[in-house]
């Protein structure tokens, strides 16, 4: 699969990829932040251009199985869309088992954070999601300058992205080994 550098400092994609930044690291925040809630943090979980929370790293104890799938490869567990209830369990525990359930669903609706997704930056970079869903893309910002890696070339005339100049990949690698060195000192 071929592969396509380039880079830009044309502000209107620097102000989207800027946007997207504090966008995802929001989404992140809230994502812990559900661990003050349910005893572990959200999944980062990701299915296209979107990212979401699909459930929460809590105990794989049995006795949380009547409001939580088992958890997934990852420890990840999702809270079930109702109560599964044992078997022979009386009326009043069946009550009390749906009132907890209902109080987890309201806790689940108010402190995990909605869905987020990268397709509205991609159009203000001045690239259609499809052609990222088709062929793939990462975009970085590293010191003003926003590096593409893409699976697609650019249009010659350079109409889909302003200011972008292609680059060898060497150079778009040492920048993404400079924006993760910054990640890991952080």
């Amino acid at each position: 699969m071929s592969s396509y550098c380039y880079k830009t400092t044309a502000p209107a994609v620097l102000e989207a990829v800027r946007t997207w930044e504090v966008t995802r690291k929001s989404f992140d925040a809230q994502r812990q932040k559900m661990a003050d809630v349910f005893g572990g943090p959200g999944s980062p979980m990701r299915s296209g251009n979107d990212n979401y929370v699909g459930g929460v790293k809590i105990s794989a104890s049995k006795d949380l199985d009547v409001h939580w799938c088992r958890p997934d490869d990852h420890g990840y567990r999702s809270l079930r869309t109702s109560a599964k209830i044992p078997k022979g369990t009386d009326k009043e525990a069946r009550a009390e088992l749906k009132t907890e359930h209902e109080r987890l669903r309201a806790l689940w609706a108010k402190h995990c954070p909605a869905r987020i997704s990268m397709d509205e930056t991609w159009k203000e970079i001045g690239l259609d999601w499809g052609s990222i869903w088709l062929s793939g893309g990462v975009f970085f910002e590293l010191d003003g300058t926003v590096y593409l890696h893409l699976g697609f070339q650019l249009s010659t005339d350079g109409d889909q992205v302003e200011g972008a100049t292609e680059i060898m990949s060497s150079e778009l690698e040492a920048a993404r080994q400079a924006v993760l060195n910054q990640r890991k000192a952080a």
